[in-house]
């Protein structure tokens, strides 16, 4: 009997451990796959942000590039009337809608014509650094992309003809300073690094934060996760994608100049006390509404509804995530509208829709 005994008690630790190791390795592929998930959303998020970017930067340009009378301070050589003409502009922009621009126009010959926010650098000479502009020997439409000057940033250049003639550009230019912010309000800190072999223009760039081989490029970045990326193997890194490393979830992106040559890359880390705030797998949109949820909301805004509720379509938790984000002068429709919407729910179903925003709360508080 108790050899009987001894079988059965070998034989349920050989199940139990069986049961354990198939638990763990199952545990192991699904944390994998959410992983893989994530590095992908933070590539389609990173790809989709920057092409705003882009694209808000290109209409800035365009519009600047229809000034008629910038346009003929530039060909009359006129740099104190085309600073005026340029500051008071994107001033005007500033004071209305809160936007901060960046702009400038160059010269034919690459030499600063002006500047929006000083007028100390006119005449300066860019081409140099600015190796991008001879993307206009043979082009005539306008470019938009990531590249290196005297810093690095996302520049949308214009060419002006006059009789078909090139007599300048005009840019918009803008850093990475909403973008960090963006990913920042998703619980994510992003850290813009340009490799140094491809840092000999930037010379304002001189003074920042090195990484190994690679110079931080954001001011606005988080402080706290410096130590861990200096310690990093990079190689392995770039080739995995991604890495863990002091409870931190490190992802890796490579950054393009307008011409396809990688001049660095984005750096994403995500600690993993985090790593439950992100949907399931299997919740395929719920991730990007979550992390969108801004620029839903401003689209849903600008839709015609053919006379309905602003807000009609949207309901429980999903209502309730677009507090956060309606403009003050919208606040009052969005209020009678969540009344009216809520009115139809049962008390539980009110109670748990509360207990998930609390949820939610709590989430934010703690990543930002």
């Amino acid at each position: 009997m108790s050899q009987i005994l001894k079988y059965i008690v070998i034989a349920f630790v050989v199940i139990l451990l069986s049961v354990l190791l198939v638990t763990l390795y199952y545990r192991s592929e699904v944390q994998e796959e959410k992983i893989n998930h994530i590095r992908d959303q933070l590539q389609l998020t990173l790809d989709v942000q920057l092409k705003n970017y882009k694209m808000e930067d290109l209409r800035i340009a365009l519009l600047l590039s229809k000034n008629q009378a910038l346009v003929d301070a530039l060909i009359n050589d006129d740099e104190d009337l085309g600073y005026k003409i340029l500051y008071d502009t994107v001033e005007v922009v500033r004071k209305n809608t809160g936007k901060q621009i960046r702009a400038q126009v160059i010269t034919k010959d690459l030499n600063i014509f002006a500047r929006s926010w000083d007028d100390v650098y006119a005449g300066m000479p860019i081409g140099d650094y600015r190796t991008d502009l001879q993307y206009f020997q043979t082009h005539t439409t306008p470019r938009t992309s990531i590249e290196v000057g005297r810093r690095l940033g996302v520049k949308a250049t214009v060419p002006l003809y006059k009789n078909n003639r090139l007599v300048g550009f005009v840019e918009s230019i803008s850093f990475f300073k909403k973008l960090t912010d963006f990913f920042s309000s998703i619980g994510v800190d992003l850290y813009v690094l340009l490799d140094v072999k491809s840092a000999d223009p930037a010379i304002l760039m001189m003074g920042n934060l090195t990484i190994g081989d690679y110079i931080l490029s954001n001011r606005n970045y988080n402080y706290s996760h410096i130590q861990t990326l200096k310690t990093l193997n990079m190689k392995s890194l770039k080739l995995n994608g991604v890495l863990y490393k002091d409870n931190k979830y490190i992802f890796y992106e490579q950054m393009r100049d307008g011409d396809g040559k990688v001049i660095g890359g984005f750096i994403f880390v995500l600690p993993k006390r985090y790593l439950g705030y992100f949907r399931n797998l299997d919740d395929d949109i719920s991730f990007l509404i979550n992390v969108t949820k801004s620029n839903l909301y401003k689209i849903v805004r600008e839709e015609h509804l053919n006379g309905k509720g602003l807000y009609h379509q949207f309901y429980g938790t999903d209502l309730m995530q677009l507090e956060d984000v309606v403009d003050r002068e919208d606040r009052e429709v969005f209020m009678d509208e969540a009344y009216e919407q809520y009115s139809k729910y049962s008390k539980d179903e009110l109670i748990q829709i509360i207990l998930n925003r609390r949820i939610i709360k709590k989430i934010d508080g703690k990543i930002k």
